[in-house]
């Protein structure tokens, strides 16, 4: 077993990473080289903007090498619950956020010619409890109604030929879609870097300095002025933006990706070929990947991926549940195990805008892969004056009480929500 990304281990790295010192006077400096900081990017180097990228580790390290590989459009909550908390109007404009993402990627993919696998396979949430069937049928009228007809319900009857487990029935969402998430972001960095984006790896930012319009931002390697920063870090977010870190709860997530399954394995496990997410607080979350390993993930553990002997622990766990699932598994390999870092917010609601002299898009609580490229690229329209299309703009963010950077609650949030799942 490999304990690294499947994406990242499948992947051309990206090449086109500056060498020699960091140093120079930019526009606009991105700090991240994730979907969102590479998204920002390309957007500001194809209006001819002179642009920095400055990446802590490499290209795609974060969250955009460590997901589960799902592109999802809808919210984290239920629509219901966001109209409750949000309103209509916002509730809507965030859904359709959501749509306009797969959109963008789509587009951007095929513009610069991309080889990512992106396919528009369709999201099923499952139901994991017959009264968590009755939540979803109550949540997709209003959704098919209000905001998204390319919705279907359907009964554990119609599931039979979608997937080889016992659920109650699904929400099938039809926009979603799925891709190779290391060949995506490799393939992002290129083609900002072919527009003139100036990218640094291993440039870890250390210290940040405003001086009236100007930014200074120190790295090991040197240090760069520009008229701009946007901050793209999510939940490797250095403790300099103190800010955000105070808002970022950083949660750790695990994956584990199967052997290749048969022709025959594919049809008793996931024939429908989609992306699928369970309705359980702790859940799980599962997909085929281009080579049919099955991917499949979830919060095995209220902790950080922290070395090896943490993620072994918790691909043990993850295993477990994929025997649960699909017991026809239950002894198949499992060739690679990894974690990372979810950016989550106490609302789970994303957050982009401006604070304290610097830009941000953030906090996407486990839905990032779809909207951060899209996120990244209004922002830097923000940026260079272009029309406001920030669907965040004025929604409060609030500090977490007691919290400054390392979630020590964490462990009671997960006893919170195994009760809930025990008894909902």
């Amino acid at each position: 077993m490999k304990y690294v990304s499947y994406w990242h281990d499948t992947a051309p790295a990206f090449a086109g990473a500056m060498q020699g010192p960091v140093d120079g006077h930019y526009d606009v400096a991105v700090i991240g080289g994730g979907f969102t900081g590479l998204g920002a990017a390309w957007q500001l180097a194809k209006a001819g903007a002179k642009v920095v990228v400055l990446e802590a580790e490499r290209v795609g390290w974060g969250a955009s090498g460590r997901n589960g590989g799902h592109l999802n459009n809808g919210l984290a909550h239920s629509y219901l619950a966001a109209k409750a908390e949000l309103g209509k109007e916002r509730a809507i404009a965030l859904y359709k956020a959501l749509d306009d993402s797969i959109d963008t990627l789509e587009a951007l993919i095929a513009e610069e010619g991309i080889d990512c696998n992106f396919r528009r396979a369709g999201k099923l949430k499952l139901a994991s409890k017959p009264q968590h069937f009755e939540a979803l049928a109550r949540n997709f009228e209003a959704v098919h109604a209000e905001v998204d007809a390319d919705t279907d319900l359907l009964s554990a009857k119609d599931l039979k030929g979608e997937v080889g487990a016992p659920f109650f029935g699904a929400m099938l969402s039809k926009k979603s879609a799925m891709m190779h998430m290391g060949r995506y972001v490799a393939g992002l960095a290129d083609a900002a870097s072919r527009h003139g984006a100036t990218i640094f790896e291993h440039a870890a930012v250390t210290e940040h300095r405003q001086a009236g319009s100007r930014h200074q931002l120190k790295t090991a390697r040197g240090s760069v002025t520009a008229d701009a920063v946007l901050v793209a870090t999510g939940a490797y977010t250095p403790s300099t933006f103190g800010y955000f870190r105070r808002r970022i709860i950083a949660v750790g997530s695990f994956i584990i990706a199967s052997r290749p399954l048969t022709a025959a394995e594919v049809e008793a496990t996931l024939p429908g070929n989609r992306t699928c997410v369970t309705s359980m607080n702790i859940g799980n979350y599962f997909r085929l990947s281009p080579d049919n390993r099955l991917i499949f993930g979830g919060r095995a553990r209220f902790s950080a991926s922290s070395d090896q002997r943490s993620d072994a622990k918790s691909g043990a766990i993850l295993k477990a549940s994929l025997a649960a699932i699909f017991p026809q598994l239950a002894n198949v390999e499992i060739d690679y195990c990894w974690g990372g870092l979810v950016d989550m917010t106490k609302d789970r609601y994303p957050r982009a805008g401006y604070q304290d002299g610097v830009w941000y898009a953030m906090g996407y609580s486990g839905h990032g892969a779809q909207l951060s490229t899209h996120l990244g690229m209004i922002i830097a329209d923000a940026i260079l004056d272009r029309p406001d299309r920030n669907p965040l703009k004025g929604l409060d963010w609030p500090a977490v009480p007691g919290h400054f950077g390392k979630p020590w609650f964490l462990p009671l949030v997960g006893m919170y929500y195994k009760m809930l799942d025990r008894i909902q």
